[in-house]
């Protein structure tokens, strides 16, 4: 079983490891970057990277507001970055390369199977769900219908759901 810590001191071991070269594989928790990325499914294998190497597209853990948030890098203005969630439809977060903890290079999926995000597989799905963006509207809105009413139909029938 899983030893579980709180946040702030997990953080703060991942940005340790970080820092002294080493890469960091952590569970996925949540839902911001689905369907590319998902809670329950997947991990993420992260690594320092240097600032000015920082570009659109990438994916990284970053500094926000006090937590600590997985999303794409989606515009760069100098030092300043705008990410946001695949799975998310207008929210957009800002911070500066500073802020950010580590870079995913590879995706490690729970049926054993790993994914660099340098390949063109991995590139070309980016690409696709970050511009088809009305695709990706109708999508996670029907999406997130259909989890509320599977959500609505579990609890009508006395049956618990988790997620």
């Amino acid at each position: 079983m899983d030893e579980k810590w709180p946040n702030d001191q997990f953080f703060a071991l991942v940005e340790k490891e970080l820092e002294e070269g080493k890469t960091v594989k952590i569970r996925l928790k949540g839902n911001s970057m689905f369907p590319l990325l998902s809670s329950g499914r997947d991990s993420v294998i992260l690594e320092k990277s240097p600032a000015d190497s920082l570009k659109p597209m990438d994916v990284v853990l970053f500094r926000y507001c006090g937590n600590y948030i997985l999303h794409r890098i989606i515009k760069r203005e100098g030092m300043r970055l705008l990410l946001q969630g695949d799975g998310v439809i207008s929210a957009v977060e800002q911070c500066r390369v500073d802020d950010v903890v580590g870079k995913v290079v590879k995706v490690c999926r729970s049926s054993g199977k790993t994914i660099s995000v340098d390949s063109k597989r991995w590139i070309l799905l980016s690409r696709l769900w970050r511009c088809a963006k009305i695709i990706r509207v109708l999508f996670l809105k029907l999406n997130s219908f259909a989890v509320r009413k599977t959500r609505v139909a579990c609890t009508k029938n006395n049956f618990r759901c988790y997620e």
